[in-house]
């Protein structure tokens, strides 16, 4: 796991050393570097970013303007030569503040905050519901989330979620028992959904992803029911 990280400082000197502290570390990714507040503002747009590293004296466009202008902010180590924004800093939820001029040391501190933070804002996706499933003689987990159904194949099902499909030998009976019933409906003799993926639905069809999978006519009420408690 690397961050995705950005560097805005008006100072190209100070640039090129904070982008040799970002190369250097075996946990961040260097994405771009900008010299002022709009452009990166207009990169922010077009990139995933995870950690900014951001200058606060700036000329026109301070760093603190930047921050108020990002509707939705990454994280930020703030960068600055005067110690009294220290306290102004956390006011804006910073996960650190670096004073000049920076040693490995306190870098490394910073980043090391920076990482802890991005592991516990993702730590759910570990504590999700799962199941383990035995495709091409692999055991494989499943976060049940990610599935948007499941489709009868013969003597296998197909798990379809949004990043594979997964072929597995079981009945569509059996693989229902081990599926939370709040969570996911047998709609049909050949399908099972997860009814958290469901977009729309009419007497027919119920459409998951753009993708129509059709509705037994002795389901309808049972579908209805379900939506409602979701």
């Amino acid at each position: 796991m690397k961050l995705r990280s950005i560097i805005v400082d008006d100072s190209s000197m100070q640039r090129m050393a904070v982008v040799k502290l970002v190369n250097s570390h075996p946990q961040l990714t260097m994405v771009a570097e900008y010299s002022n507040a709009i452009e990166a503002k207009n990169g922010i747009k077009n990139h995933e970013i995870d950690l900014i590293f951001l200058d606060v004296e700036m000329p026109i466009i301070n760093g603190f303007d930047l921050l108020e202008s990002l509707e939705n902010s990454p994280q930020v180590i703030l960068i600055t030569g005067k110690p009294d924004y220290a306290l102004k800093a956390f006011d804006y939820d910073v996960t650190d503040y670096l004073h000049k001029p920076i040693t490995l040391a306190r870098f490394d501190a910073s980043v090391k905050r920076a990482i802890s933070k991005y592991e516990q804002m993702h730590q759910t996706l570990e504590d999700e519901e799962h199941i383990f499933v035995k495709s091409n003689l692999k055991k494989r987990k499943v976060i049940l989330n990610d599935i948007k159904w499941i489709e009868a194949l013969g003597d296998y099902i197909k798990l379809v979620t949004d990043e594979a499909n997964i072929v597995i030998l079981s009945t569509m009976k059996s693989f229902e028992k081990e599926l939370p019933e709040e969570k996911f409906l047998r709609i049909h003799k050949s399908y099972i959904v997860n009814l958290e993926k469901i977009e729309k639905f009419n007497s027919k069809n119920v459409e998951v992803s753009g993708r129509s999978i059709p509705l037994s006519r002795n389901k309808k009420t049972e579908l209805a029911e379900a939506l409602s408690n979701v």
